[in-house]
């Protein structure tokens, strides 16, 4: 099922898609005044660019560093070379304990890994300690964005889980008592856990520890309750220094939610005594991406999710139109790499207006890549053959000056003399859907242009005095 079918059944709720748009631009906004009070933001996100191209170039020796200095703190290291391995190691390392009880913060890793239904297949129970992901936790949904994973609901939505759930009162929908509701639920959950699973924003190689970057605590809180605590990260949040964490804690927030930094910026080197930590290492075709020249930089990404915040096809379609972990223009970059024939139709889901660029915090390309994905998809035949040939047919008339300019006038007359049912009927021309044509003019701006008196081409040279 392609994006765009996928976006229809969120388009039907005008009501909701006009607030999803709304309340995503808020936070775009909330990020543009956080970076504007900040004089030096630009060389923040240049030395971040710096810092991240930097990395990558030297990847491995920074992983192996990274695993040298880890082990020395008596840290268990782990590699997995995809979502199945990732899955089995996490797995065994709860069983070796005799646990059944997980709490776990927000990963976006293990959300790509689907880590919750492989373990809950194997009788361990899951509890997403987040507050919302634990909304679409009981409501059986994925993440509808990388940051804000319930951003789809409204707190209304929220209230009738809540009552299903966890027994609130029929139709509350304050946020304080909701929130209320889940903190006394989710205090049994943390006391009981018996191995935590956190994600990993940041991991520093020189220091063999991760950092993990929330604003509700709950990693801290199962991480410190819990006896075993396990780390998933991908190849890619290794950064060489702890001094180099500084660039990125300051555009992380700013870029995310417009704060000037989260609420926890929580540092784990090496276990309390009497307990292990576990760091589990995940490739999953990072390495097949960094073997991309021109998708390479796509792996710099810090999952803020400011692109998705200023998309406008983004805001207007929802995140599950996306049907891969990370949504928006980011995860259009992403995920035809993971299966370039299910996600063929991501790439064009954009109008490559930049945007996402602009605001990146580490200056990924992303429009450009998008651009390029189109390419890609098109040269393997991953596209669909209406849209093959009909960019081929474009191709060529915007190629002949002359074919272009019949084309316009059979346009124009077309628009004119058509009936508008027929211009523009759903089952011919989906782009009208929601949009209107100007009245089509009499003359194209060449043919004007043309009849207008023309300069002459060179005036003539005054004489200069003796």
């Amino acid at each position: 099922m392609s994006h765009a079918i996928r976006a229809d059944k969120f388009l039907l709720d005008a009501d909701r898609t006009t607030w999803h748009d709304e309340t995503l631009w808020f936070v775009r906004e909330k990020r543009d005044r956080a970076a504007y009070g900040v004089p030096e933001f630009q060389e923040l996100r240049e030395l971040a660019s710096g810092i991240k191209n930097h990395t990558l170039s030297r990847l491995d020796l920074y992983l192996q560093e990274f695993e040298a200095a880890a082990q020395a703190n008596g840290v268990h290291v782990h590699w997995a070379a995809d979502a199945a391995e990732h899955n089995a190691i996490i797995l065994d390392i709860i069983q070796q304990q005799g646990a059944t009880r997980i709490v776990k913060s927000k990963s976006m890793l293990t959300e790509e890994c689907h880590l919750n239904p492989y373990l809950i297949k194997h009788g361990i129970e899951v509890v997403d300690t987040d507050l919302g992901e634990r909304i679409i936790q009981f409501r059986d949904e994925p993440p509808s964005h990388i940051v804000l994973p319930a951003i789809h609901l409204k707190k209304e939505d929220v209230g009738d889980t809540f009552h299903t759930h966890l027994g609130t009162e029929k139709g509350e929908s304050d946020p304080q008592r909701l929130t209320e509701a889940a903190r006394q639920h989710l205090r049994g959950k943390f006391i009981a856990g018996e191995v935590a699973i956190s994600g990993v924003n940041f991991a520093i190689a020189e220091t063999g520890g991760v950092v993990v970057c929330t604003n509700e605590g709950n990693a801290d809180l199962g991480v410190n309750l819990a006896a075993v605590h396990i780390a998933c990260m991908g190849i890619e949040k290794i950064i060489p220094r702890l001094t180099d964490l500084g660039v990125f804690t300051r555009l992380l927030a700013r870029s995310a939610t417009g704060q000037p930094v989260t609420t926890y910026t929580s540092h784990f080197t090496k276990p309390v005594a009497g307990k292990e930590m576990h760091i589990v290492i995940v490739d999953n075709g990072r390495t097949q991406q960094l073997g991309r020249p021109d998708f390479r930089a796509s792996l710099k990404c810090i999952r803020c999710g400011a692109c998705m915040n200023t998309c406008p096809v983004y805001r207007r379609s929802g995140g599950h139109s996306y049907d891969f972990t990370v949504p928006g223009p980011i995860g259009a970059i992403l995920s035809p790499n993971i299966d370039m024939k299910k996600h063929a139709s991501l790439p064009f889901a954009s109008t490559l207006c930049g945007s996402c660029t602009d605001v990146c915090p580490v200056k990924i390309d992303i429009h450009t890549q998008l651009y390029k994905w189109r390419q890609v998809l098109g040269e393997a035949n991953e596209i669909p053959a209406a849209k093959k040939w009909s960019m081929k047919f474009m191709g060529r008339v915007l190629a002949s000056t002359r074919v272009y300019g019949l084309g316009g006038q059979f346009a124009r007359k077309a628009l004119r003399l058509l009936p508008h049912g027929l211009t523009h009927a759903p089952s011919m021309n989906a782009w009208a859907v929601a949009r209107e044509l100007p009245e089509a003019p009499r003359q194209s701006f060449r043919e004007w242009y043309a009849k207008q008196p023309q300069p002459a081409t060179q005036l003539p040279n005054p004489k200069v005095p003796a």
